[in-house]
């Protein structure tokens, strides 16, 4: 293969910029509803501005308000000073005047009731620039949208560490738009109503509160109804009186010095001192100031400071204490870095604030949560649900810490947790002894929407053997498998309490819970799923427990079964790859070896992701009667969607199943993991066939890849061996890949898997380490062509502040593969239908043209990796991390009813009743006790769609590490 010639590209900086952000995977505007008739337009218009004193870019959300669809809109509104139109997207914009017109694009020319759909343009002013008055949709002026509330935590400050038994202050400000009143201020200890204030200043003592670390918020309303909540704060209560040191990580560069500060948690009644000394480690740093310092009865909360010196030559880390008389001590990681490793030391502050115990991150166990925030729906419904690839981020920080502080005890520690509460344990899945691999598993079609289920078993239908299971079971002394449960309810919301080793404990069980959501088809999003355990030992749900919404037997036994995410498996051998390396280059080998071969065990176990769903040959499978495999020509080699298995949960009568996925996503390959378990020693596998097998897979995503990859670059949707989940035809035409069909948008259709530039930008990173640890032709072909389109989709404001792609639109097909003479797929198109600020996404882009520009020596994929990171560090910092507003136009979905098949009827484990009536938040009715809940009530009933400021796991994992990498290779 040789590369194609490049074309000439650039980082738009000034002349474009881009829409609202709406950079999740399985989160999107609905707009399926019937078409308007003659009814009046009922509309709002959120207007939102980025201003950098000469220019700026102006997002506009448009809210349909009536009970019709709009379907063609024209918007209309005036400006009052000289702002001039530079360029739109999301429409056609121009401007006459000061009058502004923009008319619908084609992909958002529709607006359900409800629904909302985004637009944006970039203008040029001087002067004031002041916002519209006043907006029309279709001649008809819009309501204003009313504005909720500001709400800020004044106190406790963030970090605070208080004894057992005092009391702690709480304190907020709120601020109410649009002339209305502040009625009360409720305050919350996570989602517990801790008290309410109704009157200015805003206060509420609080004691009792127990040992551990809490996340408490303020939640306004105002008179109008609108209500907004204060972003969390996080404390930490003691059990006797403790010093107080934050941060707990921090960065040293070569002949400078840092300080962090020190105070205690409660006042003595006499003076104390505290002493601060060099505990452990690295003995080029050293106190150089603060090393004892006076605390009084008057000052004991008024913090101090000791200052920290690093040599002009060392690095590695050093832990340094500080201790009182009668206190708990506190203890602070400080790590000498080079000179001239400023990233490195970002790297650091990010990661003490992810791992601060009072920034919610964690749970009491270790697990992280999606994210710090309770009420997000996404592809976890839950915030304090977890997710396979939060774990596989968690093993990625933890190995980028020890690159940076030659500490590896954290990485280890990371998947210690994994494995003890996302690996099922042989309890969860007891009869695997009966797996019979010669026929692994009774076939049952897909369909293409809920309301189809549940789908009959057919036992006619042929199924191929599993060629892997008894080397698997000869490498490693067990039937039982080893990968990962793709999410789990941390905090057992839902109350099935499913923990590892029991099968359906109830609510009162505390801990990690397994769940399961989507099975369904691909038009079952999020908002149509219902929830139902691992094991089911009908004890929720109705007769059968949940498996006849899902599929139709003659009987029904109770069952466990896993889904697992291949993606997050192969970042999780990533992380491993990385780990070894790194540790290696520190003459620390040792320490990460024991860990490093669990990972190429986990490895071994993926390459059931490789495999047809069941086990059929690959190619030209267009009915369910095509030929079963015969063994490995029933493997793809790339990796599908997902991978599960289960069995009966009856030890005496057992019975065990195997199957992969129908489909394979090009957002879900890692050629890097393949490169790993196939040529990198301490990670290939002990299987027979495990290293040969991954150094396939490895040649097939480099080719999968380029058959994707669009005429403009941007990788398309991906393929599949069974067409529609079923093994039906395709339609005429459809072009092959080894005789897989090509799938626009393989898996889930609402909103489209191909749509969200997130998965580009994840792929595209894992090729970009590839390439730059091997320097592979193949790879390189792929990437320079994607860097010139994303750096061409790219914009850098004046100020920092940047745009990148967010939703895809695509047109057309690849060519046929021919492996000897790929295609130039000029049939195969994208096009940006709007544009981000989304800062984990941007992380992730970030990631990709720093390895790119390491080995290819790009200059201007070197210079955007650092813009991106800069604009972020400079314009989103908070006191969690770093994290931008969202506008959530997608949570009118609250509503949305689910199929149940009309005379079922059953419960979920705290009492919601489960039937035909049933809706997302009927059968979830624990989020109206959420302290956000008010914001989707007041949306439901007509008000502005609501704004949230998300701190997921992965996003500030992923930042932490593009800080890490560009350390390292650029900097």
């Amino acid at each position: 293969m040789h590369p194609p010639p490049r074309r000439r590209r650039g980082v738009r900086r000034l002349w474009t910029a881009a829409a609202a952000a709406l950079a999740l995977p399985l989160t999107m505007l609905s707009t399926g509803s019937t078409p308007a008739q003659a009814a009046a337009v009922q509309c709002s218009v959120d207007y939102r501005t980025n201003d950098w004193g000469s220019g700026f870019t102006a997002d506009l959300t448009l809210t349909n308000r009536g009970a019709d669809a709009v379907d063609g809109w024209t918007l209309t509104y005036d400006y009052a000073g000289n702002q001039k139109l530079v360029n739109g997207w999301n429409g056609s914009w121009s401007q006459s005047g000061k009058t502004v017109t923009v008319k619908n694009a084609g992909h958002n020319a529709r607006i359900a009731a409800g629904g909302a759909v985004t637009t944006g343009a970039q203008f040029s002013y001087s002067g004031a620039n002041a916002a519209p008055t006043s907006f029309a949709i279709n001649g008809t002026t819009c309501t204003g949208a009313h504005q909720p509330p500001i709400t800020v935590l004044t106190s406790p400050e963030a970090g605070a560490v208080y004894t057992q038994g005092a009391t702690v202050p709480l304190a907020a400000t709120a601020a109410a738009a649009d002339n209305a009143t502040i009625s009360k201020v409720e305050f919350y200890d996570d989602t517990e109503l801790l008290g309410t204030d109704t009157s200015a200043p805003f206060t509420l003592s609080v004691a009792g509160l127990t040992v551990g670390s809490h996340s408490l918020v303020a939640k306004a309303y105002d008179s109008m109804g609108a209500s907004a909540s204060s972003t969390p704060v996080g404390i930490t209560v003691a059990s006797g009186p403790a010093v107080v040191a934050t941060p707990s990580q921090l960065g040293v560069q070569q002949g400078q010095s840092g300080t962090f500060e020190v105070k205690l948690s409660k006042q003595p009644s006499a003076n104390v001192t505290v002493t601060t000394t060099r505990a452990s480690g690295n003995a080029g740093l050293s106190v150089s100031g603060g090393g004892s310092l006076t605390f009084t009865p008057s000052n004991w909360n008024t913090a101090q400071r000791v200052t920290i010196a690093a040599d002009s030559s060392g690095t590695g880390s050093a832990v340094f204490e500080s201790s009182a008389p009668g206190h708990a001590k506190a203890a602070v990681t400080v790590t000498q870095l080079g000179a001239t490793k400023a990233y490195d030391a970002r790297f650091l502050e990010l990661y003490g604030k992810i791992t601060d115990p009072a920034n919610g991150y964690f749970s009491p166990e270790g697990v992280p949560y999606h994210s710090v925030e309770t009420l997000i729906v996404e592809a976890p419904d839950h915030g304090h649900e977890t997710t396979s690839e939060a774990y596989s981020y968690l093993l990625w920080l933890q190995a980028m810490y020890g690159k940076v502080t030659g500490d590896w005890s954290k990485f280890n520690g990371a998947w210690e947790i994994m494995e003890k509460y996302m690996i099922p344990t042989h309890a969860d899945q007891p009869t695997n002894s009966f797996y019979n691999a010669s026929k692994p598993a009774t076939y049952a079609p897909e369909y293409d929407t809920p309301n189809q289920y549940p789908s009959a078993l057919d036992s006619g239908v042929s199924v191929g053997p599993d060629p892997i299971a008894a080397e698997l079971k000869s490498a490693y002394g067990t039937d039982d498998v080893y990968g990962m449960h793709w999410i789990q309810d941390v905090d057992n919301v839902y109350g099935y309490g499913n923990s590892p080793g029991k099968c359906e404990a109830g609510p009162a069980d505390t801990g990690p819970s397994y769940i399961n959501t989507f099975q369904r088809g691909p038009q079952e999003s999020v908002w149509e799923t219902v929830p139902q355990p691992t094991c089911d030992a009908f004890k929720y749900g109705g007769t059968n427990g949940y498996l006849d919404l899902f599929t139709k037997d003659a009987s029904y036994a109770k069952q466990w079964k896993f889904t697992n995410a291949p993606d997050a498996d192969a970042r999780a051998v990533q992380a491993a790859y990385w780990a070894d390396k790194w540790a290696d280059e520190q003459g620390k080998g040792s320490d990460v070896s024991a860990t490093v071969a669990k990972a190429a065990k986990m490895g071994d176990y993926l390459r059931y992701a490789m495999f047809d769903k069941y086990f059929k040959k690959i190619g030209n499978c267009t009915s369910p009667s095509c030929p079963a495999g015969t063994g490995k020509d029933a493997s793809h080699y790339l990796l599908s969607w997902y991978y599960a298995w289960g069995g009966a949960t009856d030890t005496s009568a057992g019975w065990a199943w195997r199957i992969g996925s129908s489909h394979a996503h090009g957002g879900y390959q890692n050629p890097l993991a393949a490169y790993a378990l196939s040529s990198y020693a301490d990670l290939k596998p002990k299987s027979a066939t495990g290293a040969a097998d991954w150094a396939k897979s490895l040649d097939r995503q480099l080719e999968f890849y380029r058959w994707l990859q669009s005429e403009e670059g941007g990788i398309a949707g991906g393929a599949t061996n069974s067409w529609a989940g079923r093994y039906t035809t395709p339609p005429s035409g459809t072009p092959t890949f080894y005789g897989m069909h090509y799938d626009e948008k393989p898996v889930y259709h609402d909103p489209p898997s191909n749509q969200w530039f997130g998965f580009q930008a994840w792929s595209m990173e894992r090729v970009a380490e590839y390439y730059q640890q091997t320097g592979d032709a193949d790879a390189k072909v792929v990437l320079d062509k994607w860097v010139d389109w994303a750096l061409s989709e790219t914009t850098i404001n004046p100020d920092g502040s940047f745009r990148i792609p967010s939703t895809l639109q695509w047109s057309g097909k690849p060519d046929t593969w021919n492996p000897s003479s790929p295609g130039a797929n000029s049939g195969l198109h994208v096009s940006v239908a709007d544009y981000t600020n989304d800062v984990g996404v941007a992380a992730a882009y970030a990631k990709t043209l720093t390895y790119y520009a390491d080995r290819s020596g790009d200059t201007e994929a070197a210079s955007t990796a650092k813009a991106l990171l800069d604009g972020m560090w400079e314009h989103n910092q908070d006191a969690l991390g770093i994290a931008v507003p969202e506008t959530r136009a997608d949570y009118n979905r609250f509503d949305d009813p689910i199929h149940v098949p009309s005379g079922w009827t059953g419960t979920m484990p705290n009492g919601d009743t489960i039937n035909s009536s049933s809706t997302f938040q009927s059968i979830r009715s624990f989020y109206q006790d959420d302290p956000a809940w008010s914001k989707i009530e007041s949306y439901l009933e007509g008000g502005a769609a609501p704004t949230f400021t998300y701190h997921r796991f992965w996003a500030q994992a992923d930042i932490a590490l593009a800080m890490g990498s560009y350390a390292e290779l650029l900097e």
